[in-house]
């Protein structure tokens, strides 16, 4: 008898859309986190310990990646539609499972386009031609389960 693993990070795909533009599906998504800025202290005649004094909280960049497809022109799309400036908005990230139900949803703030890099190419080569979009944002949003 076969045992049924329910465990939700088992072959993941990711959904984005970006103020509207959907930006298809990607295969890889990195860089989902934060961390808080500690700023360290000595105190005079203190050998003890290094006093940690928390700062401000900083997001680290999404990178999404995926091989080279129709959804490749989704992205061109979206950047023509930043022609007449970047501005900060929201963005959407849904990651799904194999069989195409929902895992969970990230919806991140104050959103900006910081690099796509397209496909290396080169006839020497038999690699899957591979694309990378960076997203720099300022926060996540609470997602509604």
């Amino acid at each position: 008898m076969s045992e049924v693993t329910t465990d939700p990070a088992v072959s993941l795909y990711f959904t984005v859309s970006i103020e509207g533009h959907d930006l298809g599906t990607f295969t890889g998504c990195d860089g989902l986190g934060c961390e808080v800025v500690v700023e360290q202290r000595e105190e005079g005649g203190n050998n003890g310990f290094v006093h940690q004094l928390p700062g401000r909280i900083k997001y680290t960049n999404v990178k999404l990646t995926r091989a080279v497809n129709s959804d490749t022109a989704k992205i061109a799309s979206w950047f023509r539609s930043l022609s007449d400036g970047v501005r900060r908005t929201t963005a959407q990230i849904t990651a799904l499972r194999s069989n195409g139900s929902e895992a969970w949803s990230w919806k991140l703030q104050g959103v900006v386009p910081v690099r796509w890099q397209g496909p290396s190419l080169s006839a020497e080569s038999a690699k899957v031609a591979t694309e990378t979009l960076e997203l720099a944002h300022h926060g996540f949003l609470e997602v509604a389960p």
